[in-house]
């Protein structure tokens, strides 16, 4: 029985802690408490994985050494968002950054990088010492006038508010600029 303004809790062994009132009723209703307690398991990767991959990227170097990788792409994470770039784009950035006009910048969150033969998948990212994307800032101004307009019904009550964006755009690199290692 529970005394009114107190909740309960139930203490479950298989997990050793206190759960409110709300996830004992799923407890109640659910088949089992192994929902509770699923641990991943980590896999190990062995030789054979890390011979395997050295085997990729040395294919990988060798199509981009003899130019017959085709156009490279690349998915990178800049301002809070993610980019398809290629080489020669130009990319707009919204918000601050730090980087002045003519500035070479380095893009070190790489998602994913390919060609028409292949694609390479960071989990989360692929490493630095992997794959490099450079872009050169080309301007640094601010955006288009973006107006908030706030009305509440039968209030009498309108405003307007206009503000403009910081917008930074840059251009990415050739393929030269793409550094692969072997490592």
């Amino acid at each position: 029985m529970a005394q009114e303004g107190i909740t309960l809790f139930t203490f479950l062994a298989s997990t050793a802690q206190l759960c409110p009132p709300s996830l004992h009723r799923w407890l109640h209703w659910s088949s089992s408490v192994e929902k509770l307690s699923h641990q991943e398991e980590v896999i190990d990767t062995t030789t054979e994985d890390k011979q395997i991959t050295k085997d990729v990227i040395a294919r990988v170097n060798a199509q981009l050494e003899q130019q017959t990788q085709g156009r490279l792409f690349a998915v990178v994470h800049a301002g809070g968002k993610q980019f398809k770039v290629t080489p020669e784009d130009i990319i707009i950035v919204e918000g601050y950054w730090p980087p002045l006009f003519g500035d070479i910048i380095t893009l070190d969150k790489v998602l994913l990088v390919g060609a028409s033969d292949f694609t390479l998948i960071g989990r989360p990212i692929l490493s630095p010492e992997l794959v490099c994307v450079s872009a050169t800032v080309i301007e640094k101004s601010l955006s288009h006038i973006k107006t908030h307009f706030r009305k509440k019904k039968r209030k009498q009550y309108m405003r307007i508010n206009c503000e403009w964006l910081r917008a930074l755009v840059w251009s990415t690199m050739s393929p030269g600029y793409y550094v692969w290692d072997t490592g």
